[in-house]
């Protein structure tokens, strides 16, 4: 065993008798020591309820004759987060999420690791890290939030982030603001809507290394804790058959995750994880295979925010398997792949149905021809750019609009409140990516304002930082290269004529060639203000939101 190294033998009594000092008997101690490393915290709503998945997980690891060992991972919750200075630590996070779990199996050679997390950077943070060490290992979620209801409406966070913005405008009381705040997000999971961290938890079915239903079982359904025992039971199967990270994320197995976020439309900071996590593994991922998965994928379930569905529909209609039998009818799936259930992906979706196709459409019959995300090229973007083509309104699919620039999220947002973006605006928010941030803030708010105040449909944002899994509309993120790193974004200027092509995959300024050449000699390069904080680091080593926006 991989543990005997700090357990086994004469030289390693004083290790034991460490052991022994935290309570663990001779007969723990021999076994295999599984890591379980546990995102649990008091200020993220998917994770206030992560110890009790973690006990199941460790009481799935003991009746399969394990030993679990837990530590814990920190955890950033975006939405709290939302629209402040503390945005510009979530996308950062990732990385230290990763380095952490590294170390702790690293120093402590464990035999195996169950992941317990469930939402936005924590979840792509613990697969970079399982795929670097390479140690058998699974990932459990802790579910998603079930939708709220007021009135009979469906509700979920993104709800509340709108009705601020009806309010401004004078649609809706501030008392009707608060009845609403008091239930849309009516308990413990990751948000109910297919943002980034629920779309990551499917993915992380479809790419192999979470067990069927882990994308999909609500939060306070008595299936999510029956679940985290088998992964506790599973991981030490996996050790017995040495199932290893690399031997699961495979290059076709990110193909079948990349197939299913195109035909459920996840978010657009997939794009953002995927290429991340596939590093570690050797595999490289760029923005334009995408493009070719989402043209050969039809959009087969409109989820929130593009949609009216969330998980707990996508759930009954019978999840992520379900969907992916579906997908396998025009072979667009590789199901010879080895998943950490111990069994090729076609051995479990075989018995899967879909039950409802409203919530998961038949091939024959999609809600889009293509994908549900989309990946723009063109003299602003010539690295890429990206949006939730799904959750964009058929009027704004091609649109031209004059430029309202912004140096930062705040004062863009502080001009939509102040009712001074009118139809035909084009608003570009710069310097908020990777390096520029830093940490490539994830703006809800100037999009959800947008909505709220009846522009969704005039109105188009553009951003070389990330917009949320949450946001709707015409809103183009991640345009690379950023702004702060001299990308062409950043010469822009107020009145400029922008024009977005989404069927086209196409995303411009209306200047010359000569003229763009001619602004950027002219640019004079961002004197940042050097700290010994997290961030002054990060934006020294961060690379392009293109890239993954990995660290060098």
């Amino acid at each position: 065993m991989r543990s005997d190294v700090m357990k086994k033998g004469i030289d390693r009594s004083p290790h034991r008798s460490l052991f022994k000092a935290m309570g663990y008997l001779d007969s723990e101690i021999k076994g295999p020591l599984i890591a379980v490393a546990n995102s649990a915290n008091e200020i993220i709503p998917g994770h206030i309820h992560l110890r009790q998945i973690a006990d199941a997980v460790k009481a799935g690891i003991r009746m399969a004759g394990g030993t679990p060992v837990e530590f814990g991972v920190i955890g950033v919750c975006d939405g709290i987060t939302m629209n402040h200075a503390g945005m510009k630590y979530s996308l950062p996070s990732r990385e230290i999420i990763a380095d952490s779990i590294e170390i702790m199996c690293s120093a402590h050679p464990f035999d195996g690791l169950v992941l317990v997390g469930n939402c936005d950077k924590i979840i792509p943070g613990m697969l970079m890290a399982a795929g670097r060490l390479n140690i058998p290992a699974i990932y459990i979620s802790g579910g998603p939030m079930l939708a709220g209801n007021y009135k009979g409406k469906s509700l979920d966070l993104i709800s509340t982030f709108e009705a601020a913005g009806k309010v401004r405008l004078g649609n809706m009381s501030e008392k009707e603001l608060l009845a609403w705040e008091d239930v849309a997000c009516p308990g413990p999971g990751s948000c109910a809507g297919l943002f980034t961290a629920n779309s990551m938890n499917c993915l992380s079915e479809a790419l192999g290394m979470a067990l069927p239903g882990n994308g999909t079982i609500p939060a306070v359904d008595s299936r999510r804790v029956r679940l985290a025992k088998q992964a506790g039971m599973k991981i030490l199967e996996l050790i017995k058959k040495n199932i290893t990270p690399r031997k699961v994320m495979t290059e076709k197995a990110f193909r079948n995750a990349m197939v299913v976020d195109m035909a459920f439309g996840g978010s657009s900071n997939t794009t953002l994880h995927l290429p991340a996590i596939a590093k570690e593994v050797g595999v490289d991922l760029s923005l334009k295979e995408f493009n070719i998965i989402s043209g050969k994928t039809p959009h087969l379930c409109s989820m929130s925010p593009g949609g009216k569905y969330h998980l707990e529909d996508l759930d009954r209609a019978g999840g992520i398997s379900a969907l992916m039998k579906e997908l396998t009818r025009k072979k667009l799936l590789n199901t010879e792949e080895i998943t950490v259930s111990g069994a090729k992906l076609k051995e479990n979706i075989k018995d899967a149905e879909v039950i409802d196709s409203e919530v998961i459409r038949p091939l024959k019959n999609p809600y889009h021809k293509t994908g549900g995300l989309a990946v723009l090229f063109g003299n602003i973007a010539p690295e890429g750019s990206v949006v939730k083509e799904a959750a964009v309104a058929p009027a704004m699919l091609k649109f031209t609009g004059r430029a309202r620039v912004f140096e930062s999220e705040e004062s863009a947002v502080k001009t939509i409140f102040e009712k001074k973006i009118k139809p035909g605006d084009c608003v570009i928010i710069r310097n908020e990516g990777p390096k520029g941030g830093p940490g490539m803030r994830e703006m809800l708010t100037p999009t959800s304002a947008v909505m709220g105040m009846g522009l969704g449909e005039s109105v188009a944002l553009l951003t070389d930082g990330r917009f949320s899994g949450g946001t709707r509309g015409a809103c183009i993120g991640h345009i690379s290269p950023e702004a702060a790193a001299g990308g062409p974004l950043s010469i822009v200027k107020e009145g400029d004529i922008i024009e977005i092509d989404i069927p086209a995959r196409k995303l411009n300024v209306r200047l010359s060639n000569a003229e763009i050449e001619n602004r950027l000699k002219n640019i004079k390069p961002i004197k940042y203000l050097e700290t010994r904080s997290y961030l002054s680091r990060y934006r020294r080593m961060v690379t392009s939101g293109s890239n993954g926006a990995v660290l060098k």
